[in-house]
């Protein structure tokens, strides 16, 4: 597999009662494409922190982040952060006034990469693999139960044509039914098309059903 994703010798830090408090330590670490990690670590250890980073949302305070052998310089966030990424977070992050197609359809609006001209089309079709059906994707989505607006977050994030696909403890609110059925979708976009899923979580369960599983302590990401 070809290597998609790189950060190197990334460290992030904060002052806390007049001390330094090292999050990320020189941390270094690849990923390659059509591959499902997960990371996990103890509290505080900073997994949403390196999400936040290698996600452009945050601002490392010394290393480099390189996407399919190019390094993401300032100048280059924007573009990455538009053509290259989606997030799924916990909260799930989608517009409550709008339906959940709708939802799938301002996805499509926010990128520079190449969307079928029958975008809604599109959108429906997406939700309804993942679930969806018409009847529901016409519904705002605050009518939709919590794995239900997961799965439209989830086809949000695909909406818009990315190859990184970033979790945030996506099923934190989620029973274990419900949480195995989101996994599961994560597993077959990773191997059926070939995206690169990076989840951080706290749960084992999920852990285990990634390909490969990441531990993030003392400011270091190591396999597991």
């Amino acid at each position: 597999m070809n290597e998609i994703l790189k950060l190197e010798n990334i460290n992030y830090s904060y002052i806390d009662g007049g001390y330094e408090r090292v999050i990320l330590n020189d941390l270094s670490a690849s990923f390659e494409e059509g591959k499902f990690y997960t990371i996990l670590g103890p509290s505080g250890s900073g997994k949403t922190t390196l999400l936040s980073i290698i996600a452009g949302l945050d601002s490392a305070k010394s290393g480099d982040i390189f996407f399919r052998g190019e390094k993401i310089s300032k100048n280059l966030l924007h573009k990455y952060r538009r053509n290259d990424i989606s997030i799924v977070f916990q909260q799930y992050n989608l517009i409550p006034y709008l339906t959940a197609v709708e939802n799938v359809l301002v996805a499509m609006t926010e990128t520079d990469n190449e969307i079928p001209k029958d975008k809604r089309t599109v959108a429906y079709n997406l939700l309804e693999r993942f679930g969806i059906v018409k009847t529901k994707a016409d519904r705002r989505v605050g009518q939709l139960s919590g794995g239900e607006q997961q799965r439209v977050a989830i086809a949000r994030s695909l909406a818009s044509n990315v190859d990184l696909i970033f979790a945030d403890e996506p099923t934190g609110n989620l029973d274990t039914a419900t949480e195995k059925e989101i996994i599961s979708i994560f597993k077959e976009l990773a191997h059926e098309f070939g995206k690169t899923i990076i989840v951080v979580t706290h749960s084992d369960a999920v852990s285990e059903m990634s390909d490969q599983r990441l531990l993030l302590k003392d400011g270091k990401l190591n396999n597991i």
